[in-house]
């Protein structure tokens, strides 16, 4: 199984459709054998649940994330844990061992007008979050 978590400085990046890297965990016999550190080149938002899917990702930790990348995921059959967070690793040792904390209600909603951000009640890295 692989898991890939948004990922910068070592935590869970919070907004999925900006993130620039993912962190993609190879699990055996629900331990992590090995990680790689992904650069995403740019892509953003559905483009992403197709580059995850192209990798061969199971799962997905991530912060925020919007409706048209959750649908993009269920799509590719990536199972996804939104509103993590803190430092990647322990996140993913904390699902492996049925114990993540996630909300599966997290979402980010953009308005085009004005490019306000609401991504709810966690941080979004760079971005503002009303």
């Amino acid at each position: 199984m692989k898991i890939a978590v948004t990922y910068e400085n070592g935590q869970v990046f919070q907004h999925f459709g900006h993130t620039q890297q993912f962190k993609v965990y190879e699990v055996n016999d629900g331990q992590v054998v090995s990680s790689e550190i992904v650069d995403t080149n740019g892509q953003g938002h559905g483009a992403l649940a197709g580059f995850l899917f192209g990798g061969g990702v199971d799962v997905l930790i991530c912060g925020g994330i919007g409706g048209g990348a959750r649908v993009a995921l269920a799509e590719a059959g990536i199972e996804l844990y939104p509103g993590a967070a803190g430092d990647a690793d322990a996140q993913v040792e904390a699902f492996l061992a049925g114990k993540l904390n996630y909300d599966p209600n997290t979402m980010c909603h953009h308005h085009e007008e004005g490019g306000e951000h609401h991504c709810g009640d966690h941080g979004c890295g760079s971005h503002s979050c009303h």
